[in-house]
């Protein structure tokens, strides 16, 4: 009998799903990872060009076409000041197939790979369909991830760790400090940090910090999208970039399992990065303002709850019973053990949606809240 691999069978659907349909039609969805807003007009009308003029019929490079790769580079230059070669970026489906290169190219059956727990539900999934170790790291109380923990879990076994600012699902944001402690990490001990970027631009106080501005060798690559920074989830858009002999590996991999990204997407993305910037900062300035409300809102209810400076995510302790609580409601959340062990005793949601349904959705966990304890 044909039975199933053990690496497919080591992995199951994402509890994220699994609340999403145990919820009503009618229910508040706090709990997608979703921008509310609309695709830039900018970036929509380039794909449609793309497309009526012929250019989006055929494959286009494994990499991606050479004028997005070029808007990535300049995009580097422009924001961080971080020099990327056109040539040492690919264009991939999204951000999680980014993930899925750099850990197929990097991670050999048994190595270890360490990741923030609570950490990005792929983190886990994509270790172990590399046939590799997932290796959970506690967060501070704050829910940063502190270098000191990552270094003390480094063992000849590992082959990579994986650092997320802003965070998924947290909305923690590194510092300076941490970042640098991060890329020297990966020089002293050899090993590939993946520097998951997708909320770079996402970042309330402070400034966006990649390790891959302080690293001396080439043990950093960093995977980023257009996903949230532009509201384009569905276009299934990002891309990883590193040195060059990394990329060639990596490419081994997405031109196999991917051959080349959506050609209209890619079109959307170049005018997206290239374009007006202006309708990033409003977006940014709008997750700012819901913070601000779904805080004071939680905090109201009696929920302890550490301030996000990033992403447009929330993680409140909350009491036993509270999800299931707040989800009979009608009002999505996500269980915190949805993103590893320790997010036990936690809920994330998400303020990626209008004020109106906010404002509801806050009055409905406040009256839960009350319910369960």
């Amino acid at each position: 009998m044909a039975e199933f691999s053990t690496r497919v069978e080591a992995v199951s659907i994402s509890g994220i799903r699994e609340v999403f349909e145990a919820a009503g039609d009618d229910a508040i969805n706090l709990g997608i990872g979703q921008p509310d807003f609309p695709t830039p007009d900018h970036a929509r009308q380039a794909a449609i060009d793309a497309i009526q003029s012929g250019d989006t019929d055929a494959y286009t490079s494994n990499k991606g076409i050479l004028p997005l790769r070029e808007a990535i580079s300049s995009a580097y230059d422009r924001n961080y000041g971080i020099d990327v070669d056109p040539n040492d970026a690919i264009v991939t489906a999204g951000g999680s197939e980014a993930l899925h290169l750099a850990l197929e190219a990097h991670v050999d059956p048994g190595q270890e790979v360490i990741f923030p727990d609570p950490g990005f539900v792929a983190y886990d999934a994509l270790t172990k369909l590399a046939g590799g170790t997932p290796k959970p790291v506690d967060l501070r109380a704050d829910l940063t991830l502190d270098p000191a923990a990552v270094e003390a879990a480094i063992t000849d076994e590992t082959a990579a760790f994986v650092i997320n600012s802003p965070g998924n699902p947290t909305g923690a944001v590194q510092s300076e400090a941490d970042i640098r402690e991060f890329a020297r990490i990966a020089d002293e001990h050899d090993v590939l940090c993946i520097s998951d970027e997708v909320y770079e631009h996402i970042v309330f106080e402070g400034e966006h910090h990649s390790p891959l501005a302080y690293a001396n060798t080439d043990n950093v690559v960093v995977v980023s999208a257009c996903s949230k920074t532009y509201s384009m989830t569905g276009w299934r858009l990002g891309w990883v970039i590193g040195s060059n002999r990394r990329i060639e590996r990596m490419l081994r991999v997405h031109q196999y399992c991917q051959a080349c990204a959506s050609a209209p997407a890619q079109y959307a993305a170049e005018a997206a990065l290239s374009g007006p910037q202006d309708c990033v900062t409003e977006m940014r300035e709008s997750f700012q303002e819901r913070r601000d409300v779904v805080l004071d809102g939680l905090e109201d209810a009696g929920l302890e709850v550490p301030t996000p400076q990033g992403a447009f995510y929330a993680m409140p302790k909350v009491p036993e019973g509270w999800c299931d609580e707040v989800l009979s409601r009608g009002v999505v959340v996500v269980p915190g053990e949805a993103f590893g062990a320790n997010g036990e005793g936690y809920a994330r949601l998400s303020y990626a949606t209008g004020m109106e349904d906010l404002k509801d959705a806050l009055e409905i966990m406040h009256a839960a809240t009350d319910a369960v304890r």
